[in-house]
């Protein structure tokens, strides 16, 4: 299991070194809003590429905007090692997989909690992770949906059935409860914000997250 905290409860006056307080973790997630899509509004790629020179890590990045397909050569220039995008956003999802893939970033679907993994079964095959959201997106610090658990599990079932290779990556509420929940359900990356990064040790956060 891969942790990636995001950057989104971080402290953005400081961020690189908020950044570096978590070097031990896999990836890096960056929340892209456009307050359009979500109603909230984050960073861009410049943030992205200040942040590159600061860290090693895969920067996971995921976008919660409209016309995604716009976006992506700023974001891969910035640095960018995987982007995902919301499938409710695109009208074309095989067409931005194989953009992507071919820019030689990995691609990832993300889907909202009201949308159900039926509309991206045509593309599980080509994916390198789905991202289920465990809270509706916009905003960091809200408490997990349990309903969640059963799209994972349905992915994770799907996988093995398929021997598809993609990576279930979960985003929302995530806390030493709920890790444990969605690591048996067949998560392999958990997204947590604000249990990391509002922390004092954050290392002992990580730390439980692994447990």
């Amino acid at each position: 299991m891969k942790l990636a905290p995001s950057i989104l409860s971080a402290d953005f006056s400081k961020l690189s070194e908020d950044v570096k307080t978590v070097a031990r973790a896999e990836w890096l997630h960056i929340d892209v809003m456009d307050g359009h899509f979500v109603p909230n509004i984050s960073i861009g790629p410049l943030v992205v590429k200040a942040l590159r020179k600061h860290t090693k890590q895969v920067f996971d990045t995921h976008l919660m905007i409209s016309e995604p397909e716009k976006y992506i050569d700023a974001f891969i220039d910035a640095g960018s090692d995987q982007i995902t995008f919301h499938v409710e956003t695109v009208v074309d999802p095989l067409a931005l997989i194989t953009a992507l893939q071919k820019k030689k970033v990995k691609a990832g679907i993300s889907i909202k909690p009201a949308t159900p993994v039926k509309s991206i079964e045509p593309f599980l095959a080509q994916l390198d992770l789905v991202l289920v959201m465990s809270v509706e997106p916009g905003f960091g610090g809200q408490a997990f949906m349990p309903e969640s658990l059963d799209k994972i599990a349905e992915l994770s079932r799907l996988r093995k059935q398929h021997d598809y290779q993609f990576d279930i990556v979960v985003d929302g509420g995530i806390n030493e409860k709920t890790a444990k929940l969605c690591v048996a359900a067949g998560a392999d990356v958990l997204v947590a914000g604000s249990y990391i990064f509002k922390a004092k040790n954050r290392d002992y956060q990580m730390g439980l997250l692994r447990s």
